[in-house]
């Protein structure tokens, strides 16, 4: 029964991946596939940094937001209760939160775009 199952999981994963896929052409006058894509890379790239600034970082910025908090109030009742505040954990989480909050002004240009 397990495998029925997962194989017809796969199937539909491979239907869906199908479905969802669209076929790049080259132009008829350009040097190949390499163009075509490069071509369309720097008509998208805009549109990506932008989704990415305005999207992505803030969403990884609220959870690494939240789970410093957290950590800060477990660290905080773990240290009312053994005496000894643990500070690895919350400072690690901070620092990932400054590198996030700050990227999107430096790494466009590590990147190139």
């Amino acid at each position: 029964m397990n495998t029925k199952k997962y194989a017809v999981i796969m199937v539909l994963c491979v239907i869906i991946t199908c479905a969802m896929s669209v076929t790049v052409f080259a132009e008829p006058n350009a040097a190949g596939v390499s163009s075509a894509i490069e071509s369309t890379w720097t008509e998208t790239a805009s549109q990506v940094k932008t989704v990415v600034n305005k999207v992505v970082f803030p969403a990884i910025d609220l959870v690494l937001a939240v789970f410093f908090f957290v950590k800060l109030g477990t660290a905080y009742f773990d240290y009312r209760k053994s005496g000894q505040f643990e500070w690895t954990a919350p400072a690690i989480l901070f620092a990932c939160l400054v590198f996030t909050i700050t990227a999107p002004t430096y790494i466009w240009s590590i990147l190139g775009i």
